[in-house]
C-alpha cells in the first residue's frame, strides 16, 4: 500500500499509515525496522509527513540515510 498523499489525506489518515507501516513484526532478525527507528516512536519521526510538511519518502530517506552513516 501507498503512503496517502499530503493534499489527499488529513493527518489522521496519515497517523494511521505510519502505525501500520511500521508496525512491529516480532521478527528483527528479518524486518530491520528497529535499526531504522534505532528505538524511537516511528509516530515522533515521522511527524512533519502527520503533520503535512513533508512527504513520507522525504521522510524515509533520511531515516535511512541517517542509518547509512551511522553504521
Amino acid at each position: 500500500m501507498l503512503p496517502p498523499k499530503i493534499e489527499n489525506s488529513t493527518p489522521e489518515e496519515r497517523r494511521a499509515y505510519v502505525a501500520e507501516a511500521w508496525k512491529c513484526l516480532h521478527d528483527c532478525e528479518a524486518c530491520g525496522k528497529c535499526r531504522i527507528l534505532k528505538g524511537k516512536d516511528a509516530e515522533l519521526l515521522y511527524a512533519d509527513y502527520i503533520g503535512g510538511k513533508r512527504t513520507y519518502m522525504d521522510v524515509t530517506l533520511e531515516l535511512r540515510n541517517n542509518t547509512v552513516r551511522t553504521r
